[in-house]
């Protein structure tokens, strides 16, 4: 526990080092600081270093609703080898039947294209996706081949940095659920010479970015000084969805599930769709739910019985 005794409560950037699993990283930060309520958003490699955002005390409450961000990568992708896990651990030590090409900067920037936008990406063999509820590596290990399942996803960002033969170093952003892993074996398999990730920092996520990131050895010692409450971020913050604005009346109903009706509502900001992630909030701005809205924004004044909004998670 804190030097002052009271749990913490918000968001932890955390620069997680290669070599520990981000599961490691939570049980360490729980160690560190005594509570149990810690999670993080989005896994990395055990290889991986870089971003790893972690949600403590009532900011794991949305932890679901930060997974999906985008994520940005520096990635270093060794040309001229291929590997069965698309990483250093399972590099195949017999030469492709090409060697790296001599490509400048503006030839890679070029062959990339099609690796910018929205497309379906194969998940690797060596993943934990589950198929007839086993995980993939399972399958892969015993020498099984299936049909790996494929995820549709977005590369907004995909620049190249630096080559030095045969790295190639590249800043990617993309969606949840892409593998950087998988984007350097095909891009290997599309330079025809073989190609593994090699190594993969995650330096932002939605925003958040590494250079203000914390290593757990630097979480320790801010505990033990009293001063880790003032590098995590209110969790309240990070929910970026349309939202609600309720009455002052309302807001203690809130706690309790209350049913929202037009009377109750103050006002709104941002348009949204039935079906749509929305907030309520108060009149200052603070947030009190996340749930979904039963109709559109643009229909909120004109609403009398219609339901309007459904709970998901209440933030007290």
């Amino acid at each position: 526990m804190s030097a002052s005794s009271t749990p913490y409560s918000g968001i932890l950037l955390l620069n997680k080092q290669p070599g520990i699993t981000s599961h490691d990283a939570v049980m360490n930060i729980r160690n560190i600081i005594g509570q149990k309520r810690v999670g993080h958003t989005g896994t990395l490699d055990p290889q991986a270093e870089g971003l790893l955002v972690i949600c403590i005390g009532s900011a794991t409450k949305i932890v679901q609703y930060l997974s999906n961000f985008d994520k940005s990568y520096e990635a270093e992708i060794y040309l001229g080898k291929s590997s069965t896990t698309f990483d250093s651990e399972g590099v195949i030590t017999s030469d492709m039947p090409k060697a790296a090409p001599d490509f400048s900067i503006k030839e890679f920037s070029e062959m990339l294209d099609e690796f910018r936008g929205t497309f379906s990406q194969k998940v690797p063999a060596y993943s934990a996706i589950r198929v007839d509820g086993k995980h993939l590596y399972e399958l892969a290990r015993a020498g099984k081949e299936v049909e790996r399942p494929e995820r549709q996803i977005t590369i907004s960002e995909l620049e190249v940095i630096s080559y030095i033969k045969p790295r190639l170093t590249i800043r990617v952003t993309c969606s949840k659920g892409t593998y950087i892993r998988t984007l350097a074996d095909d891009i290997g398999n599309k330079l025809e010479c073989g190609a593994y990730l090699s190594a993969l920092k995650r330096t932002g996520v939605n925003g958040l970015l590494l250079e203000n990131a914390l290593t757990i050895d630097e979480v320790e010692q801010l505990h033990k000084s009293g001063k880790l409450k003032e590098r995590l971020l209110p969790f309240r913050e990070m929910l970026d969805f349309s939202c609600i604005f309720v009455s002052d009346v309302f807001k203690e109903k809130v706690i309790s599930g209350a049913t929202l009706t037009s009377s109750d509502i103050s006002g709104t900001d941002g348009s949204f769709s039935s079906g749509d992630r929305v907030l309520l909030k108060d009149k200052s701005g603070n947030a009190l739910a996340i749930g979904r809205a039963e109709i559109n924004s643009s229909e909120i004044s004109q609403s009398t019985d219609s339901k309007i909004f459904t709970y998901s998670r209440v933030l007290n």
